[in-house]
């Protein structure tokens, strides 16, 4: 079985486990917060299907999205059409990123910019996104640091998730590669649906994490040019990180 990214069944458990507008740790009202302002376009990169975009697009405004897994754009382009909203989506991997529009801000919530593997590709799609911003735009990004109790090559607990149509999904990780040194990690996730006690699709993820300290992160964005760079504990304005199991909210401009 070849791997996917973020295919059908990942889509279903996140919009089954991370609603429309659901706020993690408090990521929704930093966001809205630091976008109300905007007058010009923002673009949500690696959008997902949807969970912040829309209540941005349904309070006024001007919100693009582009993400690389098909399954979560047309999840995200359904949701928008049911709701009667107008937006761009676009398909695209952050380093090939090449879009017609200029933006005011930019935002990768949900620690989702750990999701590039390859430092050198994280390189590329940071200077590809700071190349989409108008001049003095920002960049709003949120990162976190990993569990770093490892364990590899075991299956970890299944996990079920009970749709609306009666259908059920399980969901199984395992880590297969771990380096503390290189600071990455990644796992396999296996999602199987079952209809009336039967298997009727199986699909396997590749989960790769890459994590940064946050005086790394503010050299890396500084070296692609960014300035006045922030960063903020628990999505709260100002609040200086004190530990590592806090999430690091990271403001910068051009």
């Amino acid at each position: 079985m070849s791997f996917s990214y973020y295919g059908e069944l990942c889509t279903e458990v996140y919009n089954h486990t991370k609603k429309i507008g659901q706020s993690i740790d408090g990521d929704m009202t930093y966001y809205e917060a630091k976008l109300q302002h905007c007058k010009g376009r923002i673009l949500e990169a690696m959008v997902g299907s949807g969970r912040v975009i829309i209540p941005l697009l349904e309070s006024g405004l001007l919100v693009d999205g582009v993400d690389y897994s098909p399954d979560m754009l047309n999840s995200c382009r359904q949701r928008c059409m049911e709701r009667g909203l107008v937006t761009n989506l676009y398909e695209s991997s952050l380093q090939e990123l090449s879009l017609p529009d200029k933006y005011e801000a930019i935002i990768i919530p949900a620690g989702s910019f750990l999701l590039i593997e390859k430092r050198e590709e994280s390189l590329k799609a940071l200077k590809r996104l700071y190349e989409h911003l108008q001049p003095g735009g920002r960049l709003l990004l949120d990162l976190f640091l990993p569990d770093t109790n490892f364990k590899c090559g075991q299956w970890d607990g299944t996990s079920t998730f009970s749709l609306p149509g009666g259908d059920v999904i399980t969901m199984e990780g395992k880590l297969v590669e771990a380096d503390l040194f290189n600071q990455y990690k990644v796992s396999y996730i296996k999602y199987e649906k079952w209809r009336n006690g039967a298997l009727i699709q199986t699909e396997l993820q590749r989960f790769a994490l890459r994590w940064y300290g946050i005086e790394e992160f503010k050299l890396v964005l500084e070296s692609i040019g960014f300035t006045d760079v922030v960063v903020s504990a628990d999505f709260v304005p100002d609040k200086t990180p004190t530990n590592a199991e806090q999430i690091f909210a990271f403001e910068a401009r051009k």
